[in-house]
C-alpha cells in the first residue's frame, strides 16, 4: 500500500510504501494524482517498473476470472485458442507445484 504526505497547499511532496504515519494518506498506485507525482519528479523509469509489477498481479486477476467464467458455463474451455489453453494449463500446473491457489492481489491495485 501507498501513503501519501502533503504540503499545506494539498499538493503531495512524498509516498512511501509501509506503514501509515500521522498525516498520511492511502492511495493506490493508480490515483491520478499519484501518477503525476511520479511523472512530475522524472521517475518515468520507476512507473515502467511499477507498470510491470502491476501486471504481475492482473495476471492473477484474469486467470480466476478465466476459471469463473468456466465454472459457470459462460465460456468453455475447449473454445479458447490452443495456445492460450496450453499457457493456462501450464501456469495451473506451475501454481499447483508451489501451492498457491490463494487470489494474489497485490495492495498497490
Amino acid at each position: 500500500m501507498l501513503f501519501i504526505e502533503r504540503d499545506t497547499n494539498g499538493a503531495i511532496v512524498a509516498i512511501r510504501q509501509g506503514q501509515m504515519m500521522p498525516g498520511q494518506e492511502s492511495a493506490s498506485l493508480l490515483d491520478e494524482e499519484v501518477l503525476a507525482f511520479f511523472k512530475s519528479s522524472g521517475e518515468l523509469e520507476l512507473l515502467s517498473q511499477l507498470l510491470a509489477h502491476s501486471d504481475t498481479s492482473i495476471i492473477r486477476v484474469l486467470e480466476d476470472l478465466i476459471d469463473l467464467l468456466i465454472d459457470k458455463k459462460i465460456i468453455l474451455f475447449t473454445e479458447l485458442p490452443k495456445e492460450a489453453q496450453e499457457k493456462i494449463q501450464s501456469r495451473k500446473r506451475l501454481r499447483t507445484k508451489i501451492g498457491s491457489e490463494d487470489l494474489m492481489v497485490d495492495d498497490i491495485l
